[in-house]
This record gives C-alpha cells, sequence and structure tokens, in this order.
C-alpha cells in the first residue's frame, strides 16, 4: 500500500477564474490509499477527512449515469422540481465540473454574491431552487483545463464554502464516470443515497452498472435506476419506437436488486425546453412527461430524512 497526501494550502486560480477571495481549507489527497489485497483501514486512521454533513443540508442525492449523453443533468434538474413542488427547500450542486449544464438547464447567468464574512459564495435561484455550478464562476465558452488535485479542491470549495441554508435536499448532478469527482463526494460527504440514470441501451447500461457498483462500494445506498429515453413517441402517428432498446434498465435493476423507479420518453419538448431552461416539470406541469418525473420522485422521496 502507498500513500502520497500532500496538504493544499491555496487554490490559485488565473484569470478570469476566480473564488473572489474565498478561504481555502487544508485538503488531504490520497493516491491507492487502500489495497485490494490488503484490510481497509478507517480515513481517520490514515489522517485523511472523514465523511461529514453539509451544513443545514437534511438530505444529499446523487444522481450518477456511468456514461456520458443519457439525460442525467435534465433528469437532475426536473427530479429537483419535482422534489420542490412538494414545498420541500431543494438546492442543485452541479459536479460536472469540466461540462456544467445546470447554468442553461435552470436559466441562470451572472456570478454568485458573497456572504458578508466574504468567506461563503450564495448560490443562484430560479424556480424556488438554490444552484451553484462553476459555470457561473467562468465564462461559459472557456475550458476547464485542471489536474484532478485542482478538480477536488474546487469541487470541496463548492460544497463546503457555499452557504446553502436550510435545505431539505441537495441533490449533486454528477459527471459521468467512476472518477476523481465521485470519490471525492462518496469519501467526504455524507449522502442519503444515489439514483442511477442509463437509456436501455446495453453499452449505456455496463457503464451504469460500474456506476451502481462504486457506490456500493463505498457504503452509499443506491435509491434505484431510472430508465431515460426509453421509447420514442411519433407525434404524427403516435408509432412507438424503442430506438435504444426495450427495457434494459428494469432488467439491469432486477438483476442488481435495486428498485426500478420508472421511464422517462424521449420527448421533443423535454429536449426543447430544457435547452431553453423551461425544465418540462414546470413548463408543462400537466404533461406525460412532467408526471413521469413526479411519479419517480415520489419512488425516491420516500427513502429520505425527515419527509
Amino acid at each position: 500500500m502507498s500513500l502520497f497526501a500532500p496538504t493544499v494550502r491555496s487554490l490559485r486560480l488565473v484569470p478570469p477564474v476566480s473564488f473572489r477571495g474565498l478561504k481555502s481549507t487544508s485538503f488531504l489527497f490520497e493516491l491507492n490509499a487502500e489495497s485490494p489485497s490488503g484490510p481497509r483501514i478507517p480515513r481517520a486512521q490514515r489522517g485523511l477527512p472523514t465523511k461529514k454533513p453539509i451544513p443545514g443540508v437534511t438530505n444529499v442525492i446523487a444522481v450518477a449515469s456511468g456514461k456520458g449523453g443519457v439525460g442525467k443533468s435534465t433528469t437532475s434538474v426536473n427530479l429537483s422540481l419535482a422534489i420542490a413542488s412538494m414545498k420541500k427547500r431543494v438546492g442543485i450542486l452541479d459536479a460536472d465540473i469540466f461540462g456544467p449544464s445546470i447554468p442553461r438547464l435552470m436559466n441562470l447567468t451572472g456570478k454568485p454574491e458573497l456572504t458578508e464574512s466574504g468567506n461563503q459564495l450564495i448560490p443562484l435561484m430560479n424556480y424556488g431552487i438554490k444552484c451553484m455550478s462553476l459555470g457561473f464562476l467562468i465564462p461559459e465558452e472557456s475550458p476547464v483545463v485542471w489536474r484532478g488535485l485542482m478538480v477536488m479542491k474546487a469541487l470541496q470549495q463548492l460544497i463546503y464554502q457555499v452557504h446553502w441554508g436550510q435545505l431539505d435536499v441537495l441533490v449533486i448532478d454528477l459527471p459521468p464516470g467512476t472518477g476523481d469527482v465521485q470519490l471525492t463526494l462518496t469519501q467526504q460527504v455524507e449522502m442519503t443515497g444515489a439514483v442511477i440514470v442509463s437509456t436501455p441501451q446495453e453499452l449505456a447500461l455496463a457503464d451504469a452498472v460500474k456506476g451502481a457498483n462504486m457506490f456500493k462500494s463505498v457504503n452509499v445506498p443506491v435509491l434505484g435506476i431510472i430508465q431515460n429515453m426509453s421509447t420514442f413517441v411519433c407525434p404524427h402517428c403516435t408509432h412507438e419506437t424503442h430506438i435504444f432498446g426495450a427495457e434494459g434498465a428494469r432488467r439491469m435493476s432486477e438483476q442488481l436488486g435495486y428498485e426500478f423507479l420508472g421511464d422517462i420518453p424521449l420527448d421533443v419538448d423535454v429536449c426543447k425546453l430544457s435547452d431553453q431552461g423551461k425544465p418540462i416539470v414546470v413548463a408543462k406541469p400537466e404533461s406525460a412527461q412532467a408526471k413521469a418525473y413526479k411519479d419517480i420522485t415520489a419512488k425516491v422521496v420516500k427513502n429520505l430524512k425527515a419527509f
């Protein structure tokens, strides 16, 4: 077993990227901290950060996919809005550092202000939901070209140096894969559970299984699996087509022993309205698509605390 744990005292971001004077906290980075063949040594005994709650937040839900392009961010937003419609206080954290989507999906622009103390960011807000994303801090066209250590440090600041206030649920929109961001979150944040999003396609399902197994390995409950883009109904002739295959995510749920949360159809309105920053749950709350999101949300919240 080998350990590499340098302490980072600050994170310098070259202009125009800036956290506007936020005080940084120390952070330990581990590499190969657990040997596959040896015993698991508690993180605290290795001098590494342990899981801690986000002040004021009751439930933390991670929305993951394993594979990109399956509609995870759109699902995160509509899931959050459906929870908010239950008169709950909700926030969204966009953890996709390299490709933040939440600013556009939530129709938000501008930079967050600082609290009076100057050491926390105030989330932007729309549709009654508090939002934080690196996309608020950098120009939309600017790429983020950072190594893993900088990504993890920035992520930690977006979690713990944001004034979330009192939230019943914080939804975290994860990037694809099972890399640095996922490990940082699952090892340091107390999570209520994770929701896995996949299309019925075999290629997407293979990555979704990896994502589900990652959460299992770090003791984060999987609340269920959503099958997105499950079917397409032609608006002209009403013919139904399973573009990405049929029932793949449902079968995967049964095989892995997780709850199948439901289907989200592939729909033009969902895509068009999402691009306009008008999520289907608020833009067309009585539509069949919005009802699908709300039905799924009802299954998710039954596993949350203080609901």
